[in-house]
């Protein structure tokens, strides 16, 4: 925890208010409660707290109001509103969200959580996990099982419950099973897909929560001239490949056509670029509260001097990661390697560097592994990469993520 929050709780119920401001000042925060919701109308503008806890059934002026008019208020600009309620429909999440609240939290609180998930939600952290690094194809080799074999596939999680997935190859399987087995319900996700080659797309049937009513998911990514998303994962599901077809999902399942621009998804500024890579390919630029993260694979920026190679599009590539706090991009293989693969789409370990030199992202995270990668060939590109960065002065810190690696942002 960083400095204590000014908390003010406002909630008919005696019993609640009691039960946060013990949880909060347990934790070391400051607490002010009332159970009159027209009290904390005249209270609140004046004290300006951190954040503000209400529930929405109270009588005076119900918790929809009374965030409402909060809200008009410039002088609460920096104060961040959280309804606590036993309600747990969709309807009046959705309805606080569109009346500024932060956050939502069901009664009765988790003691165990509340507090960490209240400071995450101030702090607005995001939550990043590596489920699949490879590329090509899934492996499974005794010399590869600290980065594991899995292929594309990253989350990150918004404090709210908001959940953006980067590309479905084989680690959208246990990202599925570990949304399973926390019970998540009514998971609001957006799942963007840089291109439908098959290591990006082959583990989507298995995704669970797509079978489960009440989710709902957005799927996104570039067509490819007349054939759509849509067309592309029901394809993909066709009774001749998969037994279970698109019309199986029981969760609300949407598709999006994106093509090289900038767009508003759920909430997140998003931008996306077409990249070097056989098809229609997008790397994706998300901005929120501040940070920046990138997803940038599959892509080939050959070597200076190639008949290939494009400075135009290398410094355009820079600019869309420029200053990112996270630069998420293919390095599949190794400088010795790629001689014999030019032309296939992927990046080496000297192209890598010089993006990164480029464009200084404050983290580099290098994903997209050839499957003939053992683990300490990762860690030679990962050495290699860092020698580069170094001796040309770069600030970007520079990791070789493996699977399951969890990082706030």
């Amino acid at each position: 925890m960083g400095k204590p929050l000014s908390v003010y709780v406002v909630d008919d119920s005696p019993v609640q208010t009691d039960i946060v401001r013990a949880l909060l000042e347990k934790a070391g925060h400051v607490v002010t409660t009332s159970q009159s919701s027209a009290l904390a109308l005249r209270e609140i503008p004046a004290s300006r707290p951190d954040c503000v806890l209400m529930d929405i059934m109270m009588p005076e002026i119900d918790g929809y109001d009374l965030c409402r008019r909060l809200r008009a208020m410039p002088e609460l600009g920096h104060t961040r509103i959280f309804m606590v309620s036993t309600k747990a429909f969709p309807f009046d999440r959705r309805r606080a969200a569109e009346l500024g609240a932060s956050g939502y939290f069901t009664k009765p609180l988790n003691p165990a959580s509340f507090v960490e998930e209240l400071e995450r939600f101030v702090a607005e952290t995001l939550t990043l996990t590596f489920w699949g690094v490879r590329g090509t194809l899934p492996i499974s080799r005794k010399d590869s099982l600290r980065y594991g074999g899995a292929t594309s596939c990253a989350s990150l999680a918004f404090p709210d419950g908001r959940l953006f997935i980067f590309d479905a190859g084989s680690g959208i399987k246990p990202l599925g099973d570990a949304l399973m087995a926390a019970r998540r319900t009514r998971i609001d996700g957006t799942i963007l897909i840089s291109h439908p080659h098959w290591d990006h797309i082959n583990a989507l049937p298995f995704f669970l929560p797509f079978y489960v009513s009440g989710h709902q998911f957005e799927i996104c990514g570039a067509s490819h001239g007349d054939v759509t998303m849509r067309d592309l994962i029901s394809a993909q599901m066709d009774g001749v490949y998969f037994p279970v077809t698109v019309r199986e999902f029981a969760a609300s399942v949407t598709y999006r056509d994106l093509a090289e621009g900038e767009y508003d998804l759920r909430g997140v500024k998003v931008k996306t670029m077409l990249l070097s890579h056989p098809g229609n390919c997008l790397g994706y630029r998300l901005d929120y509260s501040g940070r920046s993260i990138c997803y940038v694979t599959d892509n080939e920026l050959f070597d200076p001097g190639s008949e290939f190679y494009s400075e135009e599009y290398v410094e355009r590539l820079a600019a869309f990661a420029r200053d990112a706090d996270v630069l998420i991009t293919d390095c599949t293989y190794t400088d010795q390697t790629y001689p014999r693969k030019i032309g296939w789409g992927h990046s080496s370990v000297s192209q890598v560097a010089d993006l990164a030199w480029r464009a200084r992202p404050k983290t580099l995270y290098v994903v997209h592994h050839d499957p003939d990668d053992t683990d300490e060939a990762i860690d030679g590109k990962l050495a290699h990469l860092r020698e580069l960065l170094a001796k040309r002065g770069g600030p970007t810190r520079v990791e070789a993520p493996a699977e399951r690696t969890e990082v706030d942002i």
